[in-house]
């Protein structure tokens, strides 16, 4: 399962940084903490906890659970059943995943919405990562797109039009990281990180009886190779985090003009924004996730009048490099 970000790719980079910062505070038994680490969905993944190190193979096979209901990349999952049929049944996991896209959607006024599978696909994003004959047709194909086209039925997912497709890899490794970190916690667990392919949910202290240093990667335009300068290193513990940016998955015109794969749900092209990388943090890993998705589409000022209301820790990295943080961003930075 592929969910590295089709549409709003994750760049946040994880230091597991053991040490406590400029707080000291009393070291944890070493002893108790386990890490789990691998590939998922083509991505990698890393959980370090307190516990007991059975739970490693748990946390494995809830990541199994839910790709098996999210992934577009297997034809057997849910979410492919989903996208065949007018109304199929889902589960508890596409369930929450549908019902948090769907306020995202609102609140964002549309600028994230998970139904754009087809256009993603048509612009060179999608599984076969090049252009497509319906990429002159994009018109046509926003007829099927958008998901207040859909509705939940009890426990059914009825479409409007059965063309109608989701792809939640904007949100579901988020919603894998809150799966895991729920696993954890049911059996005890009150320290631990949990990051997918850059996503992120934290909990509780780290090794060093401190809170989670995270780096927050510094956007670098490169086409061929990733670029791990820190643009800032946050403090944080019982919070998701997630960054979205344009500048790792784009495309070149003939030209040599770029276009990134950010999609608006609205003109069915990439967007045009000012906004070249957006970092969220939420009180889920999925919030955060695809808010982050969001304030890439909407741009610099609209996101800021959103996160006015929703009060949230972000950052935005700005077209002219001038960087925006809210107040509650502010407290979290470390030198």
């Amino acid at each position: 399962m592929n969910i590295k970000k089709t549409y709003s790719f994750l760049l946040v980079s994880l230091l597991v940084l053991l040490s406590s910062g400029g707080c000291k505070e009393k070291r944890q038994d070493s002893s108790s903490w386990q890490k789990k680490e691998g590939m998922v969905w083509n991505t990698s993944f890393h959980i370090t906890y307190e516990g007991s190190e059975t739970l490693g193979d748990s946390a494995v096979a809830v990541l199994d659970r839910v790709g098996k209901s999210l992934s577009v990349f297997d034809t057997a999952s849910l979410v492919s059943r989903v996208n065949r049929f007018d109304s199929t049944r889902v589960d508890t996991d596409f369930i929450r995943v549908y019902v948090m896209s769907k306020k995202i959607n609102r609140i964002s006024r549309g600028a994230f919405d998970p139904t754009l599978s087809p256009l993603i696909t048509a612009w060179g994003f999608g599984k076969g990562h090049s252009s497509t004959a319906d990429t002159l047709r994009i018109d046509s194909i926003l007829k099927y797109v958008g998901i207040g086209k859909t509705r939940l039925s009890h426990d059914a997912l009825v479409k409007e039009d059965p063309r109608i497709e989701f792809n939640f890899s904007a949100i579901a490794k988020g919603y894998g990281c809150d799966a895991v970190a729920e696993m954890l916690e049911h059996n005890g667990v009150k320290n631990f990180l949990v990051e997918i392919g850059g996503e992120i949910m934290t909990r509780g202290r780290n090794p060093e009886g401190s809170k989670w240093r995270i780096s927050i990667d510094k956007p670098v335009l490169s086409a061929d190779r990733e670029i791990h300068d820190s643009q800032e290193i946050i403090s944080v513990s019982d919070m998701g985090i997630a960054t979205s940016g344009n500048y790792r998955n784009f495309h070149k015109t003939s030209g040599g003009a770029t276009y990134g794969h950010t999609i608006s749900a609205t003109t069915g092209r990439p967007v045009a924004t000012d906004v070249i990388s957006a970092t969220v943090l939420a009180p889920t890993a999925m919030q955060a996730d695809g808010l982050a998705t969001a304030f890439m589409a909407m741009g610099n000022q609209k996101s800021q009048e959103l996160n006015n209301s929703l009060q949230l820790p972000v950052m935005l990295v700005l077209s002219d490099s001038t960087v925006w943080y809210s107040p509650q961003f502010k407290k979290l930075i470390r030198e």
